[in-house]
Protein backbone atom coordinates (compact mmCIF):
# COMPACT_ATOMS: atom_id res chain seq x y z
CA UNK A 1 0.00 0.00 0.00
CA UNK A 2 1.52 3.69 -0.65
CA UNK A 3 2.12 5.98 1.60
CA UNK A 4 -1.84 7.72 2.29
CA UNK A 5 -0.02 11.19 0.66
CA UNK A 6 -1.57 13.11 -1.67
CA UNK A 7 -2.32 15.89 -3.15
CA UNK A 8 -5.75 16.75 -5.57
CA UNK A 9 -5.66 19.66 -8.50
CA UNK A 10 -9.19 20.12 -9.36
CA UNK A 11 -9.20 21.72 -13.24
CA UNK A 12 -13.75 23.09 -12.48
CA UNK A 13 -12.15 25.12 -9.53
CA UNK A 14 -9.78 27.04 -12.05
CA UNK A 15 -12.08 27.12 -14.52
CA UNK A 16 -14.67 29.04 -12.03
CA UNK A 17 -11.92 30.95 -10.11
CA UNK A 18 -10.60 32.50 -13.04
CA UNK A 19 -14.72 32.98 -14.56
CA UNK A 20 -14.57 35.13 -11.32
CA UNK A 21 -11.92 37.02 -12.53
CA UNK A 22 -12.86 37.62 -15.58
CA UNK A 23 -16.45 39.12 -13.94
CA UNK A 24 -14.64 41.38 -12.06
CA UNK A 25 -13.02 42.52 -15.86
CA UNK A 26 -15.34 41.92 -18.29
CA UNK A 27 -13.88 44.23 -20.95
CA UNK A 28 -10.11 43.03 -19.81
CA UNK A 29 -8.46 40.09 -21.74
CA UNK A 30 -6.90 37.57 -18.77
CA UNK A 31 -3.59 36.42 -18.64
CA UNK A 32 -3.69 33.44 -16.36
CA UNK A 33 0.01 33.11 -14.62
CA UNK A 34 1.12 29.59 -14.60
CA UNK A 35 4.42 30.08 -13.59
CA UNK A 36 6.38 27.95 -11.36
CA UNK A 37 4.63 24.90 -12.97
CA UNK A 38 0.93 26.61 -12.39
CA UNK A 39 2.19 27.35 -8.83
CA UNK A 40 2.61 23.73 -8.07
CA UNK A 41 -0.12 22.44 -9.56
CA UNK A 42 1.29 21.29 -12.54
CA UNK A 43 1.13 23.05 -15.54
CA UNK A 44 -0.97 20.26 -17.91
CA UNK A 45 -3.14 19.98 -15.08
CA UNK A 46 -3.77 23.23 -14.60
CA UNK A 47 -3.91 24.38 -18.15
CA UNK A 48 -7.31 22.15 -18.57
CA UNK A 49 -8.83 24.57 -15.99
CA UNK A 50 -7.64 27.45 -17.64
CA UNK A 51 -7.77 27.21 -21.32
CA UNK A 52 -10.72 29.89 -20.72
CA UNK A 53 -7.82 32.62 -20.24
CA UNK A 54 -6.95 34.73 -23.10
CA UNK A 55 -3.47 34.26 -22.66
CA UNK A 56 -0.28 32.59 -20.46
CA UNK A 57 1.85 34.22 -18.86
CA UNK A 58 5.18 32.61 -16.96
CA UNK A 59 8.66 32.36 -16.66
CA UNK A 60 10.35 29.38 -18.84
CA UNK A 61 11.06 28.76 -22.05
CA UNK A 62 10.80 24.99 -21.36
CA UNK A 63 6.78 25.78 -19.82
CA UNK A 64 6.01 27.98 -23.05
CA UNK A 65 7.13 24.84 -25.12
CA UNK A 66 5.05 22.65 -22.89
CA UNK A 67 1.98 24.61 -23.47
CA UNK A 68 2.56 24.60 -27.09
CA UNK A 69 2.72 20.73 -27.36
CA UNK A 70 -0.46 20.83 -25.37
CA UNK A 71 -2.21 22.56 -28.18
CA UNK A 72 -2.50 26.32 -27.29
CA UNK A 73 -2.28 28.55 -30.16
CA UNK A 74 -2.63 31.81 -28.35
CA UNK A 75 -0.48 34.31 -27.10
CA UNK A 76 2.02 33.56 -24.60
CA UNK A 77 4.08 35.88 -22.21
CA UNK A 78 7.35 35.18 -21.15
CA UNK A 79 7.29 37.85 -18.06
CA UNK A 80 10.47 38.24 -16.98
CA UNK A 81 11.45 38.42 -20.64
CA UNK A 82 14.68 36.52 -22.51
CA UNK A 83 17.66 35.89 -20.26
CA UNK A 84 20.55 35.63 -23.06
CA UNK A 85 20.32 36.68 -27.13
CA UNK A 86 19.75 33.16 -28.55
CA UNK A 87 15.89 33.00 -26.74
CA UNK A 88 14.76 35.10 -28.84
CA UNK A 89 14.45 32.10 -31.63
CA UNK A 90 12.49 30.27 -29.92
CA UNK A 91 10.52 33.23 -29.31
CA UNK A 92 10.64 33.59 -33.19
CA UNK A 93 10.20 29.80 -33.78
CA UNK A 94 7.20 29.69 -31.29
CA UNK A 95 5.41 32.89 -31.41
CA UNK A 96 6.07 34.07 -27.58
CA UNK A 97 5.78 37.66 -26.63
CA UNK A 98 8.09 38.83 -24.08
CA UNK A 99 8.70 41.63 -21.62
CA UNK A 100 11.65 44.29 -22.13
CA UNK A 101 13.08 45.31 -18.90
CA UNK A 102 16.01 46.46 -19.73
CA UNK A 103 18.55 48.07 -21.61
CA UNK A 104 20.59 44.84 -22.89
CA UNK A 105 17.28 43.19 -24.21
CA UNK A 106 16.75 45.84 -26.63
CA UNK A 107 20.58 45.63 -27.75
CA UNK A 108 19.67 41.96 -27.88
CA UNK A 109 16.76 42.54 -30.16
CA UNK A 110 18.42 44.90 -32.12
CA UNK A 111 20.76 42.25 -33.14
CA UNK A 112 18.01 39.82 -33.83
CA UNK A 113 17.54 38.65 -37.02
CA UNK A 114 13.93 37.37 -37.89
CA UNK A 115 11.72 36.87 -40.49
CA UNK A 116 8.40 37.39 -37.66
CA UNK A 117 8.70 40.84 -35.83
CA UNK A 118 8.00 40.61 -31.92
CA UNK A 119 5.28 41.45 -29.89
CA UNK A 120 7.01 43.00 -26.52
CA UNK A 121 5.94 44.27 -23.55
CA UNK A 122 7.47 47.62 -21.87
CA UNK A 123 7.75 47.47 -18.51
CA UNK A 124 8.18 50.86 -16.42
CA UNK A 125 9.34 50.36 -12.79
CA UNK A 126 6.71 52.49 -10.97
CA UNK A 127 7.87 52.01 -7.70
CA UNK A 128 8.28 47.74 -7.12
CA UNK A 129 12.30 48.12 -8.07
CA UNK A 130 12.63 44.70 -9.34
CA UNK A 131 12.43 45.08 -13.07
CA UNK A 132 11.66 47.59 -15.64
CA UNK A 133 12.74 50.96 -16.49
CA UNK A 134 13.01 53.93 -14.29
CA UNK A 135 10.81 56.80 -15.67
CA UNK A 136 13.19 58.89 -16.74
CA UNK A 137 14.26 56.21 -18.99
CA UNK A 138 11.21 54.70 -20.42
CA UNK A 139 10.65 57.39 -23.23
CA UNK A 140 13.76 56.75 -24.61
CA UNK A 141 13.61 53.02 -24.47
CA UNK A 142 10.10 52.83 -26.20
CA UNK A 143 11.77 54.83 -29.07
CA UNK A 144 14.62 52.96 -29.07
CA UNK A 145 12.02 49.69 -29.47
CA UNK A 146 9.69 51.45 -31.89
CA UNK A 147 12.63 52.60 -34.36
CA UNK A 148 13.48 48.22 -34.67
CA UNK A 149 12.22 46.49 -37.45
CA UNK A 150 12.31 43.43 -35.11
CA UNK A 151 9.25 45.13 -33.07
CA UNK A 152 5.84 44.31 -34.33
CA UNK A 153 3.93 45.86 -31.57
CA UNK A 154 4.89 47.06 -27.98
CA UNK A 155 2.95 47.28 -24.95
CA UNK A 156 3.16 48.69 -21.73
CA UNK A 157 3.01 47.34 -18.36
CA UNK A 158 3.49 47.79 -14.83
CA UNK A 159 3.66 45.95 -11.40
CA UNK A 160 1.97 47.21 -8.17
CA UNK A 161 4.20 46.39 -4.96
CA UNK A 162 1.13 47.20 -2.43
CA UNK A 163 -1.84 46.46 -3.93
CA UNK A 164 -3.06 43.85 -1.52
CA UNK A 165 -1.82 46.75 1.13
CA UNK A 166 -2.99 50.11 2.88
CA UNK A 167 -0.73 51.50 0.86
CA UNK A 168 -2.31 50.86 -2.34
CA UNK A 169 -1.70 51.29 -5.75
CA UNK A 170 -2.61 55.73 -6.21
CA UNK A 171 1.13 56.41 -6.62
CA UNK A 172 2.08 53.49 -9.24
CA UNK A 173 -0.64 54.96 -11.22
CA UNK A 174 0.34 58.19 -11.15
CA UNK A 175 3.82 57.24 -11.78
CA UNK A 176 2.71 55.12 -15.10
CA UNK A 177 0.09 57.35 -16.10
CA UNK A 178 2.96 60.04 -15.88
CA UNK A 179 5.12 58.07 -17.71
CA UNK A 180 2.73 56.62 -20.64
CA UNK A 181 0.65 59.03 -20.93
CA UNK A 182 0.84 60.06 -24.20
CA UNK A 183 2.33 56.35 -26.04
CA UNK A 184 0.00 54.48 -27.79
CA UNK A 185 -0.34 50.43 -27.01
CA UNK A 186 -2.17 48.53 -24.54
CA UNK A 187 -1.65 48.70 -20.97
CA UNK A 188 -0.99 45.54 -18.80
CA UNK A 189 -1.91 47.09 -15.06
CA UNK A 190 -3.96 44.52 -12.87
CA UNK A 191 -2.89 41.47 -10.77
CA UNK A 192 -4.97 39.41 -8.61
CA UNK A 193 -5.12 41.81 -5.70
CA UNK A 194 -5.62 45.16 -7.94
CA UNK A 195 -8.21 43.18 -10.01
CA UNK A 196 -9.95 42.47 -7.41
CA UNK A 197 -9.18 45.15 -4.51
CA UNK A 198 -9.04 48.02 -6.69
CA UNK A 199 -10.62 46.94 -10.14
CA UNK A 200 -7.79 47.94 -12.34
CA UNK A 201 -6.40 46.04 -14.88
CA UNK A 202 -5.37 47.24 -17.95
CA UNK A 203 -6.23 45.58 -21.35
CA UNK A 204 -4.35 42.84 -20.24
CA UNK A 205 -4.74 41.89 -16.21
CA UNK A 206 -2.45 39.28 -15.05
CA UNK A 207 -4.73 36.91 -12.88
CA UNK A 208 -1.89 34.94 -10.47
CA UNK A 209 -2.92 33.46 -7.12
CA UNK A 210 -6.65 34.15 -7.58
CA UNK A 211 -6.58 31.13 -10.22
CA UNK A 212 -5.39 28.77 -7.41
CA UNK A 213 -8.31 29.48 -5.08
CA UNK A 214 -6.28 32.06 -2.44
CA UNK A 215 -7.62 35.27 -1.41
CA UNK A 216 -4.77 37.85 -2.99
CA UNK A 217 -5.42 40.30 -0.32
CA UNK A 218 -5.77 37.93 2.61
CA UNK A 219 -6.20 38.71 6.05
CA UNK A 220 -8.17 41.61 4.76
CA UNK A 221 -10.35 39.20 3.05
CA UNK A 222 -10.68 35.74 2.36
CA UNK A 223 -11.25 33.58 -0.60
CA UNK A 224 -14.98 33.00 0.10
CA UNK A 225 -15.16 36.85 0.20
CA UNK A 226 -13.83 36.65 -3.83
CA UNK A 227 -15.70 33.94 -4.49
CA UNK A 228 -12.91 31.67 -5.20
CA UNK A 229 -12.77 27.93 -4.47
CA UNK A 230 -9.67 25.95 -3.60
CA UNK A 231 -7.53 24.13 -6.33
CA UNK A 232 -5.61 22.04 -4.73
CA UNK A 233 -6.12 19.91 -1.61
CA UNK A 234 -3.38 18.45 0.40
CA UNK A 235 -4.62 15.20 2.00
CA UNK A 236 -3.18 12.56 4.09
CA UNK A 237 -4.15 9.93 7.32
CA UNK A 238 -3.54 9.22 10.48
CA UNK A 239 -0.83 6.39 11.16
CA UNK A 240 -0.75 6.19 14.55
CA UNK A 241 -2.20 7.68 17.86
CA UNK A 242 -0.41 8.69 21.15
CA UNK A 243 -2.44 8.90 24.65
CA UNK A 244 -0.30 11.79 26.36
CA UNK A 245 -0.28 12.58 30.52
CA UNK A 246 0.65 15.83 31.79
CA UNK A 247 3.57 17.24 31.21
CA UNK A 248 4.28 14.35 28.15
CA UNK A 249 6.63 16.20 25.25
CA UNK A 250 5.00 16.03 21.52
CA UNK A 251 8.24 15.61 18.81
CA UNK A 252 11.94 16.85 18.13
CA UNK A 253 12.99 19.53 21.06
CA UNK A 254 9.77 18.93 23.23
CA UNK A 255 8.05 22.12 21.86
CA UNK A 256 5.00 20.71 23.10
CA UNK A 257 3.95 19.85 26.60
CA UNK A 258 0.45 18.30 26.94
CA UNK A 259 -1.10 19.94 30.40
CA UNK A 260 -3.25 17.83 30.31
CA UNK A 261 -4.47 13.90 29.44
CA UNK A 262 -4.30 14.28 26.01
CA UNK A 263 -4.60 11.71 22.64
CA UNK A 264 -2.81 12.71 19.69
CA UNK A 265 -2.61 11.54 16.21
CA UNK A 266 0.00 11.10 13.80
CA UNK A 267 0.15 12.12 10.08
CA UNK A 268 1.59 10.91 7.43
CA UNK A 269 3.24 13.95 6.13
CA UNK A 270 5.92 16.20 6.54
CA UNK A 271 8.32 18.84 5.32
CA UNK A 272 9.74 16.38 2.77
CA UNK A 273 6.19 16.48 1.47
CA UNK A 274 6.53 20.68 1.70
CA UNK A 275 4.54 20.78 4.56
CA UNK A 276 6.58 23.84 6.57
CA UNK A 277 8.39 22.65 9.37
CA UNK A 278 8.30 26.46 10.64
CA UNK A 279 4.43 25.74 11.19
CA UNK A 280 4.11 26.10 15.22
CA UNK A 281 1.48 24.26 17.75
CA UNK A 282 -2.16 24.91 16.72
CA UNK A 283 -1.69 25.29 12.71
CA UNK A 284 -4.85 24.33 11.47
CA UNK A 285 -5.37 20.79 10.32
CA UNK A 286 -9.14 19.12 9.23
CA UNK A 287 -9.56 15.28 10.91
CA UNK A 288 -12.31 13.80 9.41
CA UNK A 289 -13.72 17.38 8.55
CA UNK A 290 -13.54 18.60 12.19
CA UNK A 291 -11.03 21.82 12.55
CA UNK A 292 -8.33 20.68 15.37
CA UNK A 293 -4.33 22.01 15.11
CA UNK A 294 -0.74 20.93 15.58
CA UNK A 295 1.04 20.35 18.38
CA UNK A 296 4.60 19.79 18.02
CA UNK A 297 7.35 20.36 15.78
CA UNK A 298 6.81 19.23 12.10
CA UNK A 299 9.43 16.04 11.00
CA UNK A 300 10.36 15.20 7.95
CA UNK A 301 7.93 12.51 7.53
CA UNK A 302 5.24 13.07 9.95
CA UNK A 303 3.52 15.77 12.41
CA UNK A 304 1.23 15.32 15.08
CA UNK A 305 -2.27 16.85 15.98
CA UNK A 306 -5.01 17.18 18.53
CA UNK A 307 -7.90 14.41 18.55
CA UNK A 308 -9.14 16.27 21.70
CA UNK A 309 -12.33 17.80 18.91
CA UNK A 310 -12.59 14.52 17.12
CA UNK A 311 -12.45 11.77 19.73
CA UNK A 312 -14.10 9.30 17.50
CA UNK A 313 -10.92 9.35 15.17
CA UNK A 314 -7.98 6.77 14.82
CA UNK A 315 -5.63 5.05 12.40
CA UNK A 316 -7.00 5.51 9.00
CA UNK A 317 -9.01 8.67 9.30
CA UNK A 318 -8.87 11.02 6.82
CA UNK A 319 -6.47 14.07 7.36
CA UNK A 320 -7.14 17.30 5.15
CA UNK A 321 -3.90 19.75 5.40
CA UNK A 322 -5.15 22.73 3.55
CA UNK A 323 -8.66 22.34 0.76
CA UNK A 324 -11.28 20.57 0.47
CA UNK A 325 -12.12 17.55 3.42
CA UNK A 326 -14.63 15.02 3.47
CA UNK A 327 -18.71 16.20 4.20
CA UNK A 328 -18.13 19.32 2.51
CA UNK A 329 -15.51 20.64 4.99
CA UNK A 330 -13.28 23.25 3.63
CA UNK A 331 -9.57 24.54 5.40
CA UNK A 332 -8.29 27.54 3.46
CA UNK A 333 -5.25 27.45 2.43
CA UNK A 334 -4.77 30.92 3.55
CA UNK A 335 -5.13 30.03 6.98
CA UNK A 336 -2.69 27.48 6.93
CA UNK A 337 0.11 29.97 5.70
CA UNK A 338 -0.84 32.65 7.94
CA UNK A 339 -0.45 30.55 11.53
CA UNK A 340 2.76 29.36 9.71
CA UNK A 341 4.21 32.49 8.87
CA UNK A 342 3.95 32.58 5.59
CA UNK A 343 1.91 33.02 2.46
CA UNK A 344 -0.29 30.48 0.16
CA UNK A 345 1.78 30.96 -2.94
CA UNK A 346 4.99 29.45 -1.05
CA UNK A 347 3.18 26.40 0.37
CA UNK A 348 1.62 25.79 -2.90
CA UNK A 349 5.27 25.81 -4.69
CA UNK A 350 6.62 23.82 -2.24
CA UNK A 351 4.79 21.27 -2.71
CA UNK A 352 7.50 18.18 -2.71
CA UNK A 353 7.86 15.82 -5.81
CA UNK A 354 7.23 12.66 -3.82
CA UNK A 355 3.80 13.86 -3.12
CA UNK A 356 1.36 11.60 -5.97
CA UNK A 357 -0.73 14.28 -7.61
CA UNK A 358 -3.85 13.65 -9.81
CA UNK A 359 -7.03 15.37 -11.02
CA UNK A 360 -10.64 14.95 -9.85
CA UNK A 361 -13.93 16.50 -10.08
Amino acid sequence: MPRPIEALIDPGALAHNLARARAAAPDTRLWAVVKANAYGHGLARAFEGLRAADGFALLDLAEAQQLRALGWRGPILLLEGCFEPRDLELCSRLGLWHVVHGPQQVDWLAAHKTQQPHRVFLKLNSGMNRLGFAPAAFRSAWARLHALPQVEEISLMTHFSDADGERGIAHQLAAFEAATHDLPGERSLGNSAALLRHGVAGDWARAGILCYGSAPDFPAHDSRHWGLQPAMTLRSRLIATQDLQPGDSVGYGSTYRASAPQRIGIVACGYADGYPRHAGNDTPVLVDGVRTGTVGRVSMDMLAVDLSPVPAAGVGSEVTLWGRGPQGSLLAIDDVAQAAGTVAYELMCALAPRVPVRSVG
